[in-house]
């Protein structure tokens, strides 16, 4: 591990990724922490970490799997540290990575008969995202696809609240809402639209004659403030609510997105 100075063009690359206009540009971006750098460097995509002197301290298991990997590892002042993390609380180990390759059409046709997906729309906090991105990768969702005026996925916020996750589940970014809904439906997936107005309650969703084996799911879940747009609604097979049982006027983002995942997988294990 060699130290490299605050000016060196390596630095002044990588403190470029912070903005989302770069990393479209570059087709790289920033993993920061421990768990999203140590799985960036597991699954292959990290192209060189960049540690502060206690980071390089604290993570040797890190720095180590990088090394047996012929990944260089690169000591940083703080300075640049704090430069590279976009969080309140850097850790001051950052991987450099490559944007994944998945695509829209991609993930959508190699989906199994039972698989079941998170769909962001217009969802802005990367916090929110980030915790969908990884309850949908522990409850065994085949992807999470985030539409319209989604967060950049590969926002660093993203990135650090998906604890890892961001590197074990495919993520699709795609502007156009209406374009990917008829792609779903092109791959026969079943679109379940969350709505405190919806049809069907959540509990009540195995016993709908649409949801049967072998049967692809789609998840849509909307912004948290306004919640899904009115054309969305209308398009959806099922419109789907969670019901409130105490005084709560409603659950937030990620709560909601968990709890119709886990539903999705209960049924496809149970059948």
């Amino acid at each position: 591990m060699d130290t490299i100075s605050d000016r060196n063009p390596r630095v002044v690359s990588a403190l470029k990724l912070v903005k989302a206009s770069e990393r479209r540009a570059t087709g790289l971006f920033l993993a920061e922490g421990a768990n999203a750098a140590g799985g960036a460097i597991d699954s292959g995509v990290a192209r060189e970490i960049f540690v502060s002197a206690e980071a390089a301290a604290r993570y040797t298991d890190i720095i180590g799997r990088a090394q047996s990997r012929d990944i260089r590892v690169w000591q940083i002042s703080d300075r640049v540290a704090n430069g590279l993390s976009e969080t309140v609380t850097p850790q001051g180990v950052v991987a450099v990575c490559e944007q994944s390759q998945h695509t829209l059409d991609r993930v959508l046709s190699v989906a199994g008969e039972s698989a079941f997906v998170a769909v962001l729309i217009d969802v802005n906090d990367p916090g929110n995202a980030g915790a969908i991105i990884r309850v949908a990768d522990a409850a065994g969702a085949h992807a999470v696809l985030l539409l319209g005026e989604s967060v950049d996925p590969y926002n660093g916020k993203v990135i650090r609240a998906t604890a890892g996750s961001f590197f074990h589940i495919p993520v699709v970014r795609a502007r156009d809402t209406a374009d990917a809904l008829d792609r779903m439906r092109k791959q026969r997936f079943l679109v379940l639209a969350t709505t405190a107005q919806g049809d069907v309650a959540l509990p009540q969703l195995g016993l709908q004659p649409e949801i049967g084996p072998q049967r692809r799911v789609a998840w849509l879940l909307g912004n948290e403030a306004h919640g899904l747009p009115p054309g969305v609604l209308s398009v959806a097979d099922l419109t789907v609510r969670i019901p409130i049982f105490g005084r709560a006027e409603s659950l937030n983002l990620a709560t909601a997105g968990a709890l119709c995942l886990y539903e999705s997988a209960r049924l496809v294990r149970r059948e």
